[in-house]
């Protein structure tokens, strides 16, 4: 079994859902050496999240931005944790929501994902800066 960590940041990302999977593969050049294991992701961050989803259509992004804004809206009265800015609490409610971890399939060097699989940054602070992710690979 072998064993690979690696704690990277992203660049600083507007506000929205970002395809990120690139990023992260250009991070871990061990993944050529795995047959059979896995990728877990883990993002250091409260106010951001880490999910799959679509990854040829733009558009999807926009709507999942759009519909999650509609669910988790900003400036609701009943808001205490209210002091870091509008965007604050909804952004830990979209990060609880969404996760902050995804774990991938590893099989013959690559990805395990579907056709139409990216893993997504969801970024829900207007100026949320740099994110950090520990990529931890495993595998045979």
């Amino acid at each position: 079994m072998q064993f690979y960590q690696k704690e990277i940041q992203l660049p600083a990302f507007s506000r929205g859902y970002h395809l990120v999977t690139d990023l992260l593969l250009e991070e871990i050049p061990q993944l050529s050496n795995i047959k059979i294991g896995q990728l877990h992701l883990f993002i250091k961050h409260t106010s951001a999240s880490l999910t799959i989803n679509e990854n040829a259509d733009p558009t999807v992004r926009i709507d999942f931005e759009t519909h999650i804004n509609k669910m988790i809206p900003e400036n609701m009265p009943y808001y205490k944790h209210d002091y870091e800015g509008a965007d604050d609490m909804p952004a830990h409610i979209k990060s609880s929501m969404l996760g902050c971890q995804v774990t991938i399939p590893v099989t013959n060097g690559q990805l395990n994902l579907g056709v139409w699989q990216g893993v997504y940054l969801g970024e829900h602070r207007n100026y949320g800066g740099k994110r950090s992710v520990v990529l931890t690979l495993f595998g045979v």
